[in-house]
């Protein structure tokens, strides 16, 4: 027997899954957050309905606010079963399942009147954010653009803003015109310094409008930065249907993900905070250390394996670390150029870290797909790749293996897997990124003409030849064989090039 998700019914689903121990009128709002996406909701969520769970902490609910048609959909789903979620944790051995209340309203999507009066609110003190890697307006350097057309439409109307940046620069303008203290700002997205990255988008939006405003905001809002981990795939009908046999639910959105998750933040909020450090949450002086080990190990780890796997058809994350080949050339890549340039960090064997991670991609119970994590290249490439490639070619290291990651990437923006399959290219930049792979089979400094993405490296001697020898060698031997000849020290010497 199944139950629709809903308050009404949570007694009635108790004896399968895990439920909250607190009642939804014994929560408050302290917390608005956008972008109410899989991930929030596996992690930030979760942590605070653990410490709910503890009976501490209860005025920090969140609510949910975004500006995108997703959102919309979002909203819709969650608000038909009383803004709870079914998160189903797995790994190889063990599955999991618990309904969460963390979230207790979601507001509308076309009220932008109302998310400023919600940021304005007293009792909201922190305000979080799941945009991902491209909803912050970066340029090719990863610094806000100004000249964006969102941006500058927001910078002319300040008092109609259509950018979560511009309703946030609003709430805070309302709460100083009210004499509020502001809120704190936490990004939870993977982007470097992120913290920083949201102050930069905060001032600078301002500053075009109202710079004394942005000054303001300078030295009163506090960003921390964070390092946020769990991999949490999207949601299909599978999983959906899955619930509901697995565990007599029926849940429009349920979050399947891995049991692992990690949560490192700076400890800078003014205004107040839950007490999240008492349901695993790491408070630090600076995340730096933490956020570049997760950056460059792991996502770096994402973007090595997603292209060869493509390209070779495969679908699952799990099924690509089951692929001899695929797996030892992650951890050749890995133990030779990625973590050589990674600096220490606080209480963290960093190759113990690595092999956390290499048992976290071979969970074949999260499902989690290749398509994925290819996804959205021309973001990802230059926060979780390139600036490794950079640090070594500083060093006056070799860069093989990382310059045939790339390589891999521009062979599957070409479009084709080597079956002859086509391949899903979901990336803002896909027909500029597609014209030049298929230019880059003839010619491959065509892609790395590509300037907003790899800037001043796509001038580097060395690093262009290594791409060039690799991508040749793609196109003319395949994956496997090119995979092959790096695992035997044999790449470099076919081009010909030595240090």
């Amino acid at each position: 027997m199944t139950c629709e998700l809903s308050l009404a019914t949570l007694d009635q689903v108790a004896s399968r899954v895990a439920i909250p121990a607190y009642a939804r009128q014994d929560l408050s709002a302290g917390i608005l957050h956008f972008g109410v996406g899989n991930f929030h909701r596996a992690h930030q969520a979760v942590y605070l309905d653990d410490l709910f769970n503890l009976g501490q902490d209860r005025d920090w609910a969140i609510i949910g606010a975004g500006v995108l048609p997703s959102d919309q959909v979002m909203r819709e789903k969650l608000s038909s079963q009383d803004w709870l979620t079914t998160i189903v944790e797995q790994d190889n051995s063990r599955t999991a399942a618990r309904v969460t209340g963390a979230m207790i309203d979601m507001l509308p999507v076309g009220d932008l009147s109302a998310i400023v009066a919600k940021l304005a609110d007293p009792a909201i003190r922190i305000v979080t954010m799941t945009i991902t890697e491209g909803g912050y307006f970066l340029d090719a350097n990863s610094r806000f653009n100004p000249a964006h057309p969102a941006i500058v439409a927001d910078a002319s109307e300040p008092q109609a803003p259509k950018t979560i940046f511009g309703l946030i620069v609003a709430g805070l303008k309302a709460r100083r015109e009210q004499n509020i203290a502001p809120f704190t700002i936490a990004s939870c997205d993977n982007i470097p310094h992120n913290g920083e990255v949201t102050r930069s988008a905060v001032t600078e939006l301002a500053r075009l409008s109202d710079p004394d405003f942005a000054n303001w905001i300078d030295a009163n809002v506090s960003f921390p930065n964070a390092m946020v981990d769990r991999i949490t795939p999207a949601t299909g009908e599978a999983d959906r249907v899955s619930v509901r046999e697995d565990f007599g639910i029926e849940d429009r959105a349920p979050v399947y993900c891995e049991q692992f998750r990690q949560w490192v933040i700076e400890d800078k909020f003014p205004g107040g905070r839950p007490a999240l450090e008492k349901v695993g949450v790491q408070f630090v002086l600076d995340v730096s250390p933490y956020e570049l080990m997760k950056i460059r190990i792991l996502n770096g780890g994402h973007a090595a394996i997603a292209y060869p796997a493509a390209l070779l058809d495969i679908h699952f994350v799990h099924e690509a670390m089951e692929d001899p080949l695929i797996r030892a050339f992650l951890g050749k890549l890995e133990c030779e150029e990625i973590i050589p340039v990674v600096p220490p960090v606080p209480h963290t064997d960093i190759e113990a870290y690595y092999h956390a991670i290499e048992w976290r991609f071979s969970n074949r119970r999260v499902g989690d797909t290749i398509t994925r994590l290819a996804q959205d290249g021309s973001n990802r490439q230059p926060k979780f790749i390139l600036p490794t490639t950079k640090d070594r070619l500083a060093r006056g290291e070799d860069v093989v293996g990382l310059s045939l990651v790339s390589a891999l990437w521009c062979r599957y923006c070409a479009g084709s897997s080597e079956s002859g399959h086509a391949l899903v290219l979901e990336d803002a930049l896909a027909g500029a990124l597609r014209e030049a792979a298929l230019a880059a089979r003839t010619d491959p400094s065509a892609f790395l003409a590509l300037e907003e993405i790899f800037g001043a490296l796509g001038h580097s001697d060395l690093f262009s030849r290594r791409f060039a020898h690799a991508l040749q060698t793609l196109w003319r031997q395949g994956t496997r064989e090119t995979l092959q000849l790096y695992l035997d020290d044999r790449l470099s010497e076919d081009a010909g090039t030595n240090l």
